[in-house]
């Protein structure tokens, strides 16, 4: 058994939990509030703004000039693909370029992200790829899932459209031969920690739809005068 389908055993319930989180089928079914989905592309434009980042850190840690290429080229899909869908998105919704320069991320978006940094800079290219790859496969799984579902709302047709696609598959299928050939050159201790990492970034998925649906908010808001900012500086 390759080391990319021991992964995927691993999560198997977590994967099954987002399937069928209310965030997914709302958008196979058109029954998810737009208003959630809004939500969700503030804090998805944030997370994607960070995911390319941690690619770009993979290629400066990749171990050949091959694999810096392939991580740079897939850091650069994140920022001209993903992010452009995004922006479609934020256009169609209404999100105002104030909006966006107010943004604040919510808690689950803020931990994801600081898991794949803690990954990328605490460890090798294998653990960057093990924590980055369940958005990868997920969404993939998922886009594969819903191929069929044709809901009202033209935004979640566009959106089953992208994860569903081609393009998108085919740097998944890269991003899991590539773990599987790292893991036949590194040590057991290495395979359990990348284990680790995509077990946690499995789990930051589901809590990311939660967080979503939801419109997950800091539990304590704290608004500090601007005055009394400066009197204390």
């Amino acid at each position: 058994m390759n080391f990319s389908e021991q992964l995927r055993q691993e999560v198997d319930t977590i994967w099954e939990a987002s399937f069928y989180h209310p965030f997914v089928t709302g958008i196979a079914d058109g029954s998810l509030s737009l208003e959630s989905f809004r939500y969700y592309v503030l804090q998805d434009s944030y997370y994607l703004s960070h995911f390319a980042r941690v690619q770009a850190y993979g290629a400066a840690k990749a171990p050949d000039l091959h694999t810096t290429a392939r991580m740079a080229v897939h850091a650069q899909g994140t920022a001209e693909a993903e992010l452009k869908l995004h922006a479609h998105f934020s256009k169609q919704l209404g999100i105002t370029e104030a909006e966006r320069e107010e943004f604040k991320p919510a808690p689950t978006a803020y931990a994801y992200t600081s898991h794949l940094y803690r990954a990328a800079f605490a460890g090798h290219i294998g653990d960057i790829i093990a924590a980055l790859l369940p958005c990868y496969w997920l969404y993939d799984e998922i886009g594969q899932r819903l191929k069929g579902n044709t809901p009202e709302e033209p935004i979640y047709q566009e959106w089953i459209a992208a994860y569903g696609g081609e393009w998108f598959h085919e740097k998944v299928m890269e991003q899991i031969q590539r773990i599987d050939e790292i893991a036949k050159q590194v040590t057991d201790s290495d395979l359990e920690r990348m284990t680790q990492h995509f077990i946690i970034s499995s789990q930051y998925e589901y809590s990311f739809w939660e967080m979503a649906y939801r419109m997950e908010d800091w539990p304590i808001k704290q608004k500090v005068n601007s005055l009394l900012i400066a009197d204390l500086e």
